[in-house]
Parts: structure tokens; C-alpha cells; sequence
């Protein structure tokens, strides 16, 4: 039966995005009673196709990001910055978002990175304020940790789950960062460790990123059809063409359908959790006679602050067998060269799944039977290698804008991704490296390969294009996350990022956006 794309009577609240962002919004809104429309402008892929999917990207005939149907007019793009901007590498859309295909990491931001401690300008909120729906959360996700960390923020509340245990390789690399007294501690997951909130226990198929077929692994799915079975309405392949308004108030989203008929969904309120780059486009492409900049940008900072994390990374080999690639997840990280007066926040993570994988191998290899056993002896299982997260310096100059030369599939101009890396950057990236190699170095590893200040690239973690503040001459929302220029209009997502430290994001953007979805659910009770 064909799904019915009409849009509803006026409601009371319209979401744009469907990933962890929108889909928490809506379950907390449906369940205090409140009419909620969703707009997702990808399809809602079926559950029964994740072996399929989980196939198809150990092969090497497929792109990492054709897993999830990325590419085409839809997603075209245009890079214009010093530095290549590769938007499609990781990006999802779809029903669930970048939960789809995310590594599944989680963790909060210290408290430095609030305040302005560890670099750019301080949040108009600090971490006191989050710390509540951090551990909402971590419950909302299913978290598997530890309270192991000495070097993390202060927390009250127990993980859900106990946290994974070391893997072998853990054990190999404890050895070389108790001797250089590098402490390490376990790293939280959302994925389950025992069987959670109706999801079975991680088995691992290897495959985290970019597809989980067990469903051990979190996806915004899962308070997607939580908020249905509240009376949620969701309406994938919706893509949001621009918001109608008047000087003070979004009317109305209009959205088209695969058809390519237009449609208009009027709410009360207006939640945007569309990601950093889609949310600036979708406010410039409603610019206006009211707003001729684009939608909410009296500031003019929309699509400003563009920001990423920086990846470092040292491996090789060593003369043991180190069991890489029986788990695809990171299990043992550390702080410890986090909450620095020196450089940057680096979060350094010993890695799972160094190397090529032997089905990888052997999918691309020229040779078959006892000489291709052989190679795979030779090659599989003794990798190793140290990666991290670097905070990149908040930026103006790093920004979305729209290309007007290039179109997508509704006419519509493209993202244009500016993007550098600076100087500051590259020395924090070169210190992270500095670290990997030490610990590598301690174990007589023969490295192999460096990714470091010259090399180093994007995480694909899309923050900053909607800054948070209170002044609205320097920002684009208030600290409850709702636009200084329009009263229905919130923003629940990483563009509020102000600075964005080298932590995963997406538990601060759940805890950003179970935030917007009180403070909205205590403005729709006032009105």
C-alpha cells in the first residue's frame, strides 16, 4: 500500500529529521500528550535487509556510503574550502539518520568544554545544566559503561549496562601505557552488553559501522516507533523544501513528496534536527523579504562555525598475534590528555579493528585456495593501532552556504562545504600522533602507516553552523536552543554546538535535544 504523504490538520508540533535528534523530541512530546508530525526527508529502510546491507558493505565493489543509498542529485554537494571536504564519506539519510551507521560511541563533555577552559568561546550553558539529561540519555540509548574514567566529568548516575570488557589487543596495549603511565579506561557504548529495552545482546557480527544486523547497536528507530505507537505521524522521503513564515513565526513546512508534489504541514511549533549542514540550508533556502539573508540569520552566523574533529591515527605491526577484528568497537580509551593547558582536547582510542579485514582480504585478492591461506596468515591479526579525536578551532570562515550553480533533485541549490584546517589545528593533530607513537614505539611496533598533522581529516561529526548564545547579534539560539529571530522555531542539534572538544557528539546532542523537548513541552502548556 502506497504511504500516505497529505500532511495533517495543523498540529502541535512538526520535526524536521528523523535521526536520534527528532526521534527523541517526538517520543518525549507524544508522551506527554502533544500531536507530533515528523518529516524525514530519506525512506524508512527495512529491518529485514540489514543481513543484505551488512553483505554488501564487506564488499569491496561498494562504496562505504552506498550502503545507505547515499549519493546521486539528492545528496550532490560542492567543496569550495583550502582543505576537501568529503560530506557523503559517512553521511545517512533516512528513518533513524546517522544512528544507522554511527560507531556507536558515547560520551559526555567535561566541564572545561562548557566554560572555555579547553579553547574557543564559553556555552551560554555549562555542564551542570546537561548533566541531568546526559544521564537520560545514556538511559534512553542503552549505555554500556564504567565509572572508571578519572579524568572524566563528575556523574551521579550508573551507566545502564556494565561496560564491555577489554578486548585482547586492550591487554597487549595496557602493557605499553602502564610503562609510559598513560592511564586508560573503558569506553562507553550504545550497544547492548546484556539484553536491553526489547534489543538482544551484542554478538558480534564485526560490522558496527555501517550496519548492525543484530540490532544490538542503538538506532533512533527505536523512539521513532515508540513515538508512532504514541501517535506519532512519520513521513519519510518528505524532504523539506523551505519554511513559510512571517517575521516572528514559521506557518508552515513545505515539503515534497517522491512525485514531486509540494505540500504544507502548519504546526504551532517547529523543531529543526535535520544535522549541521542540512539545517542552514534549509533556513538559507527560506530566505524573504522578512529575512533576506536567510530564515533566523538577523545575526548573519547562520551556516557560520562549521566545525569538525580531527582524526590522528599511528598503526603497524608487531610480532604477535593481536586478535583484530573480532570486535568493531572501541572498548578502551583515554583522557587523560584531554583537559590540557597546553594543546587542545585529544581523546586518544585503542582500536579494534586495525588493518584490512581477512574478508576484505580475500574478496580483493588476485590469487585463490592454499596461496590465499596463506597470505591471510601472513597478514591477519597481528595490527595494532592508536587513534584519537582532535577539537578543531571554532571558526566564521568555516561555513555552509548554498551553491547556486549546482542543483539536487528538487531544484534546489546545494550544500557548498568551506572548510580548513588551521595551523592550530594541525600542531593539536601533530601532539595526539606524538602520543600514538610512543605507545607503539613502547611495544617495538613497526609502524606503518601515520595519519597526523599533514594527512589528518574530518570525523564527519557536523557541529557549529547554528551557534548557541545569549546575545542575538552573536548567535543563532537562545540557551534553550530556540531561534533569537522566531518564537516557534527550535533547533535540537549539533549546529548549537559553541565549541566542540574531541568528544563523539551524539550524547550531548540527545541531551541537547531531551532539553528542547521540555522547554518546548513547557511552552505548548502555556499557550
Amino acid at each position: 500500500m502506497d504511504t500516505d504523504r497529505r500532511p495533517s490538520d495543523r498540529v502541535d508540533v512538526c520535526i524536521v529529521g528523523a535521526g536520534p535528534a527528532g526521534a527523541l523530541v517526538a517520543h518525549r512530546l507524544t508522551a506527554a500528550g502533544y500531536d507530533v508530525v515528523v518529516l524525514e526527508a530519506g525512506p524508512r529502510f527495512d529491518r529485514e535487509q540489514r543481513i543484505e546491507r551488512m553483505e554488501q558493505s564487506l564488499r569491496p565493489s561498494h562504496a562505504p556510503q552506498s550502503v545507505w543509498d547515499v549519493g546521486g542529485e539528492r545528496d550532490a554537494y560542492t567543496s569550495a574550502g583550502p582543505d576537501h571536504y568529503p560530506l557523503n564519506h559517512t553521511r545517512t539519510k533516512g528513518v533513524g539518520g546517522t544512528t544507522l551507521a554511527w560507531h556507536g560511541m558515547v560520551v559526555r563533555l567535561h566541564e572545561r568544554d562548557f566554560d572555555g577552559r579547553n579553547g574557543g568561546d564559553p556555552w551560554p550553558i555549562d555542564y551542570a545544566d546537561l548533566r541531568p539529561y546526559y544521564a537520560q540519555a545514556e538511559q534512553e540509548f542503552g549505555v554500556a559503561g564504567a565509572d572508571d574514567n578519572p579524568f572524566g566529568p563528575r556523574r551521579e548516575e550508573p551507566f545502564p549496562m556494565a561496560a564491555f570488557p577489554p578486548s585482547h589487543s586492550d591487554s597487549i596495549f595496557a602493557e605499553a601505557c602502564q610503562s609510559l603511565e598513560i592511564a586508560t579506561h573503558s569506553a562507553p557504548n550504545a550497544r547492548n552488553s546484556e539484553d536491553y529495552d526489547g534489543r538482544g545482546t551484542c554478538v558480534g557480527f564485526g560490522t558496527c559501522k555501517p550496519v548492525c544486523p543484530a540490532g544490538a547497536k542503538y538506532e533512533a528507530l527505536a523512539h521513532v516507533e515508540k513515538a508512532e505507537a504514541n501517535g506519532a505521524r512519520v513521513i519519510d522521503r518528505a524532504p523539506v523544501q523551505r519554511l513559510e513564515h512571517s517575521a516572528d513565526r514559521i506557518e508552515a513546512a513545505v515539503y515534497a513528496t517522491p512525485e514531486g508534489v509540494e505540500h504544507r504541514q502548519e504546526a504551532r511549533q517547529f523543531v529543526l534536527a535535520a544535522g549541521g549542514v542540512e539545517i542552514p540550508r534549509l533556513l538559507l533556502l527560506s530566505a524573504s523579504d522578512h529575512y533576506p539573508d536567510g530564515l533566523a540569520n538577523s545575526s548573519g552566523l547562520v551556516g557560520r562555525y562549521f566545525t569538525e574533529h580531527l582524526g590522528a591515527r599511528v598503526g603497524g605491526t608487531i610480532d604477535r598475534r593481536t586478535r583484530q577484528h573480532h570486535i568493531e568497537f572501541i572498548t578502551t580509551e583515554s583522557h587523560q590528555f584531554y583537559d590540557s593547558d597546553d594543546h587542545p582536547p585529544i581523546k586518544l582510542e585503542l582500536v579494534n579493528y586495525a588493518g584490512q579485514p581477512p574478508v576484505g582480504t580475500a574478496l580483493s585478492a588476485d590469487h585463490w585456495g592454499d596461496e590465499l591461506l596463506e597470505t591471510l596468515r601472513e597478514t591477519y591479526g597481528n595490527t595494532l593501532e592508536v587513534a584519537g579525536l582532535v577539537q578543531q578551532e571554532a571558526r566564521p570562515e568555516n561555513r555552509i552556504t548554498l551553491d547556486h550553480s549546482r542543483t539536487d533533485d528538487h531544484g534546489n541549490p546545494v550544500p557548498q562545504v568551506h572548510w580548513s584546517i588551521s595551523d592550530r589545528d594541525r600542531q593539536a593533530v601533530g601532539r595526539a600522533t606524538e602520543i600514538q607513537r610512543s605507545i607503539l614505539e613502547e611495544l617495538d611496533a613497526d609502524i606503518e602507516w601515520v595519519v597526523g598533522r599533514d594527512a589528518t581529516g574530518p570525523a564527519a561529526h557536523h557541529m557549529g553552523t547554528t551557534r548557541m548564545g545569549a546575545n542575538p547579534e552573536t548567535s543563532v539560539v537562545d540557551p534553550q536552543c530556540r531561534t533569537h529571530d522566531l518564537d516557534n522555531a527550535w533547533i535540537a542539534s549539533s549546529s548549537v554546538f559553541v565549541s566542540v572538544g574531541a568528544m563523539n557528539p551524539t550524547l550531548t546532542i540527545a541531551a541537547l535535544a531531551l532539553r528542547v523537548a521540555d522547554h518546548l513541552a513547557e511552552t505548548l502548556s502555556q499557550q
